[in-house]
């Protein structure tokens, strides 16, 4: 025979866990600092128009 398995307890430390990798990913995301958010949108921004310079126009509206 299985063990048994309080549903309640259960569902609650399932809520704990996901609350908690929610957490976690809301760190990561707001955590940094002004200096390095800025520091990292400069860096994107430069990727970006340096991708769009090398670009190749072909004329056909694309």
């Amino acid at each position: 025979m299985g063990t048994l398995v309080n549903l309640r307890t259960a569902r609650k430390r399932a809520k704990r866990r996901q609350a908690e990798q929610e957490a976690a990913a809301s760190r990561l995301e707001h955590g940094r600092p002004k200096a390095e958010r800025a520091l990292a949108q400069s860096r994107n921004d430069k990727a970006r128009k340096g991708l769009d310079q090398h670009r190749i126009e072909t004329g056909d509206g694309q």
